[in-house]
């Protein structure tokens, strides 16, 4: 049974032992480089504005959330922005804080040399100063050594003490570490050794040793949180994982407790930095309040997503006129990524159409790929699987597939173990000459050949399958008006010798190519069982309606068509579709090459293959919108490749299902790829993912850069940067949909971690009507209708 610390009052400790779990929820998860997703850095600030969390994290973590003053001010000097912008940016502010007006916020933004944020030290940051040595780096190091093997996911052979809690783990490592006594630290493994044995009672009594009261405790706990780096972010993740399962994980208070260790270790070594520690811990315990400059600095960057918006509403100048009934609907997922293509296929023919929708297809499948019984969660990472699916043939197949494989990782782990990788060199090294030259040429192309079609594990009965197309159908708004073929597009990006690759996959999918969805969905369209129970259900397919499961390849965008039994009669119309889709490639791979460094048309699927190549493509750089509404509304209009398109027809969604679906699900999760995008390109130090030439592997979780211990989430420096300037423009969603104020408005109030996104400025909402902007949301659920001066 848990008891307190004896110098410790129950309601203290109680209140201790949340703020720990308050600087918890303020980490966001930083998901394994197998399945990465993006995820929102602010995701635990959302219940504030962007000036207050800008100042949280220049006090836990040295950095601002917005862009620096002369990033602002060089923007109005191009053009970028204008004073117009700047004078109602200032004048939607609420904050008592804020400028006079635009001219005095101009003044600020072109003052030189405005101080630089700095954290609140932490005491190895104070005892570093005394006396000389880099005690940060030194617990980065050790506690990363110790967290690479604790944490490893199948890269290591050896992990030093499986099956325990990280903190009884680093306990037993710690008591035999001897580095922090080399380094001066004497004492520091019976210090270890006699700490108490549970995460909670080591931090109550290092709280009570660091003079950390309840007021202090908080951001206190967050800065070490934030000391950790991406190991803190990586214990989220099991946090994230435990409780989508209906469950808990200690393991980010387990951290906590190993930092405040070496922070109580370090005060005794070094009292002379008792005082400065004092004051420290004042400074922690001060209300957490955003300055003038922070707030002028919130204002600014509102000012550029008002310029992109005014932009933004003046393409969207109303609808385009009804076609007939297409020959070709595609299907794309609503990645930024797809509106190119999108926009390119439909310039082939007027005769094609195409439709934006998440790419797990409303699918949340568990998913066994062929040869392998691991499971992986093709669908967002909000939601729980629901139906197990697997990619395994007959017995025979499975056994040689997974022959092959054990082989394979054999062969891989006695070319990496301690001893043998040696003679491993010596005695095959030769052999790979021919593979380096091959790879270094970019001449080892992928194999082509698909992996056998998904199935549910047991079936689906008739009823079922009715059901779920009905579903799916319905959140598409594709219950009518289908076209001969229907292309159902999933997508990933083929990339070589990159860690981050599945960062270049299919979101809505988990970090996975999106083929499993468009596959199965697919076949279960063109199942007669499936189209004779829709029909019951008031959608009828045309008889000639065929499906087709696709994969796109947002690197090369090359479309490969799976022939899962389809048929042999409907062949001249397939080969059309492929002859439409490969004009389609061209255009878009025509666009999208004079971003891309060094590339010509040509030379685009090299990069793709190219082992040394580090920006194979931009991912989803620049995203900046997210558009729900009818195609008409966006059809013919360039988005420049910046706009999530959903596909939503509200005069179809009867109770407004849909459209709360899309405000809690896509609408999320395309706000967490946009902040993460904004995180690594405004904070690269805290939440980027560093210099991807230095980056080492660890534990198959996340990179270190060179042999640092330090673990960085988030996107490269690469993804984000070309070297001169950034090719992301840092910007909060600007979210519009066309559908009733009021239906919206119903979402919001039954929804409030929602509602706060948009009543604290981390998306903009609009209403679209008959293709234009309509209204603007407004904070505290109110609607205005003055945003024609936008597009002026």
């Amino acid at each position: 049974m848990f008891q307190t610390h004896p110098q410790i009052a129950p309601s203290l400790t109680s209140a201790i032992l949340k703020a720990v779990e308050d600087a918890a929820r303020r980490i966001p998860p930083a998901f394994p480089l197998e399945a990465t997703v993006a995820v929102n850095p602010f995701l635990g600030q959302t219940g504030e504005d962007l000036a207050t969390a800008s100042a949280r994290l220049q006090r836990v973590a040295g950095v601002r959330a917005t862009q620096p003053a002369a990033a602002y001010a060089e923007m109005l000097e191009e053009g970028h922005l204008t004073d117009a912008d700047l004078e109602e940016a200032v004048a939607a502010s609420t904050s008592l804080l804020k400028p006079r007006g635009g001219r005095a916020l101009k003044a600020i933004l072109g003052k030189a040399g405005l101080q630089a944020p700095t954290a609140l030290p932490t005491v190895a940051d104070l005892a570093a100063d005394v006396t000389g040595v880099d005690w940060p780096s030194i617990i980065e190091k050790t506690v990363g050594i110790w967290a690479a093997g604790e944490f490893d996911r199948g890269q290591a052979l050896w992990s030093p003490t499986p099956g325990t809690d990280a903190f009884a783990s680093w306990r037993a490592w710690a008591t035999h570490d001897l580095t922090p006594e080399i380094a001066g630290l004497s004492g520091f493994c019976a210090h270890v050794a006699a700490a108490p044995d549970t995460a909670d009672r080591a931090i109550l009594r290092a709280a009570d040793a660091l003079g950390l009261k309840v007021h202090a405790a908080e951001t206190a706990f967050h800065r070490l949180n934030m000391d950790l780096g991406g190991w803190s972010q990586h214990a989220r993740w099991l946090l994230w994982q435990a409780e989508l399962a209906g469950g808990t994980d200690r393991t980010l208070a387990d951290l906590l407790a190993i930092r405040l260790i070496w922070e109580e270790a370090l005060l005794r070594h070094v009292p002379t930095v008792g005082a400065k520690w004092a004051e420290t811990v004042l400074a922690h315990g001060a209300p957490l309040e955003p300055t003038e400059q922070d707030v002028a600095l919130a204002i600014a960057q509102e000012a550029c997503e008002r310029a992109h918006q005014r932009s933004l509403i003046a393409a969207l100048d109303g609808e385009t006129g009804s076609k007939d009934r297409p020959a070709l609907q595609a299907a794309f997922c609503i990645d930024v990524r797809s509106e190119v293509f999108r926009r390119a296929l439909e310039s082939v023919d007027p005769a094609i159409e195409t439709i934006g929708f998440a790419g797990f297809f409303g699918l949340p499948l568990a998913h066994k790929a062929h040869g392998s019984d691991v499971v992986e969660a093709h669908l967002p990472v909000l939601l729980n699987p629901a139906v197990e699916t697997a990619s395994h043939v007959d017995a025979k197949g499975e056994k040689d597939t997974r022959i092959a494989a054990r082989s394979a990782r054999a062969w891989g782990r006695f070319r990496q173990a301690a001893v043998s990788s040696f003679a491993f060199v010596e005695a095959a090294g030769p052999f790979y000459a021919g593979k380096l030259v091959r790879d270094a040429l970019g001449l080892q192309r992928k194999s082509a050949k698909p992996a056998p079609a998904p199935q549910v594990v047991g079936g689906l009965d008739a009823k079922a399958k009715a059901d779920t197309a009905a579903a799916v159908l319905g959140a598409m708004s594709l219950t009518k008006g289908h076209g001969e073929i229907v292309l159902l597009l999933g997508h990933g990006g083929q990339v070589t010798n990159n860690p981050h690759e599945s960062a270049y996959h299919c979101g809505a999918c988990g970090g996975y190519t999106g083929e499993v969805s468009a596959r199965l969905l697919a076949a279960l369209l063109n199942d007669p069982e499936t189209r004779a129970g829709l029909v019951e259900r008031g959608i009828v397919i045309p008889e000639d309606t065929l499906f087709i499961a696709g994969l796109h390849d947002t690197t090369t965008d090359e479309i490969m068509i799976y022939d899962d039994g389809l048929p042999s009669d409907r062949g001249d119309d397939i080969r059309r579709t492929k002859g439409w889709l490969k004009q389609a490639g061209r255009i878009a791979r025509a666009e999208r090459v004079s971003t891309l460094p060094g590339a010509t048309p040509w030379t685009i699927a090299d990069r793709a293959l190219n082992w040394a190549e580090v920006r194979p493509e931009w991912g989803l750089a620049g995203c900046a919108a997210f558009i729900a509404a009818p195609r008409s509304a966006t059809a013919g209009k360039d988005l420049g490749g910046r706009a999530f398109l959903h596909s939503y027809d509200w005069e179809a969604d009867d109770g407004f299902g849909t459209l709360e679906l899309i405000l809690t699900a896509p609408v999320v999760v395309a706000s967490w790829i946009s902040m993460q995008y904004y995180g690594s390109s405004v904070m690269p130090e805290v939440f980027g993912g560093g210099n991807k030439l230095i980056h080492n592997v660890v534990g198959g979780i996340g990179v270190i850069e060179g042999n640092s211990g330090r673990l960085r989430p988030g996107l490269p420096w690469q993804a984000v940067h070309d070297g001169d300037k950034l090719m992301h423009e840092p910007l909060r969603l600007s979210v519009m949909i066309e559908a009733p104020r009021e239906a919206i408005t119903d979402v919001l109030e039954r929804h409030p971690g929602v509602r706060d996104l948009f009543d604290n400025g981390w998306l903009h909402l609009f209403t679209l009507k008959d293709g234009k902007v309509d209204a603007r949301y407004l904070p505290g659920l109110v609607w205005t209708d003055t945003v024609e001066a936008l597009a002026a």
